[in-house]
């Protein structure tokens, strides 16, 4: 199977921006296996802004493009650098792919970086993909990983897109102030009953439930399946090749 899986800031960043060590080291492993059992996958990881955060010492985001961009600069490396030391003890390469809304409208980028992955994926490369926060501005940003991880899907055929985030799926309503809240184990159409669940964004990454269900309806409309999991346990994703109700499924029309 080629899947792509997005990996939200909360899964690899403590709330002070330092890299969640127990999570990286284990959401590799589990990649690795995956790998080695001849999945394709491709990375769409978030924490750059968050990573920089912690590496200069910030409290708080950053909210001028400027201090935004010198941020992800330095959280990028910090990012990739962790990711290559980890996937490296499991005998896997990794690339750092880059990329701005553009690459998505313009055709011959996007047939370059297409081209790119399915290179990079023959020989047995993982790419790392994320959105190039220190030049992409309002105009030319995609705004969220989310919607990006979709967007990569989409380009690079995957027939699975999962979305590793601080939540369990897609909730009836918010579980933090409904009790009566129920996970919604599987969707097969974005209603509005289903919008209406949608909720804010974190304080550390830029998406939320909205995005969420944005990147279900690209992937949907293209005939690929998506799920919302909890990436504080990376074994889920064995589950979820697996087909077993895990999280929120969302089942496209094939």
């Amino acid at each position: 199977m080629r899947l792509v899986i997005k990996i939200g800031t909360s899964t690899l960043v403590h709330s002070n921006g330092k890299p969640n060590i127990r999570h990286l080291e284990r959401l590799c492993r589990v990649v690795a296996d995956l790998k080695n059992a001849g999945h394709e996958l491709v990375l769409v990881s978030s924490g750059a802004i968050a990573m920089g955060m912690g590496k200069l010492g910030l409290k708080f985001r950053p909210e001028d493009m400027p201090g935004k961009q010198a941020t992800a600069a330095v959280g990028q490396c910090e990012l990739m650098y962790a990711y290559d030391k980890l996937f490296s003890e499991y005998n896997h390469t990794v690339a750092q792919i880059l990329i701005t809304g553009d690459d998505f409208e313009e055709a011959n980028r996007r047939f370059n970086f297409r081209n790119t992955v399915f290179r990079l994926l023959e020989s047995g490369v993982l790419p790392i993909v994320n959105e190039n926060d220190t030049v992409s501005t309002d105009e030319i940003s995609v705004g969220d990983n989310d919607t990006l991880a979709a967007l990569v899907s989409k380009s690079v055929q995957a027939e699975l897109l999962v979305l590793l985030s601080d939540i369990d799926g897609l909730y009836t309503s918010d579980p933090s102030e409904d009790s009566n809240a129920q996970l919604i184990s599987e969707v097969t159409e974005l209603s509005g009953g289903i919008i209406a669940a949608a909720g804010g964004s974190g304080k550390l990454g830029t998406g939320g439930m909205e995005t969420k269900l944005k990147a279900a309806a690209i992937c949907m409309e293209n005939g690929i399946d998506m799920v919302i999991a909890n990436g504080g346990n990376p074994d889920l994703l064995y589950g979820i090749l697996e087909n077993k109700k895990i999280g929120t499924r969302f089942i496209a029309s094939k």
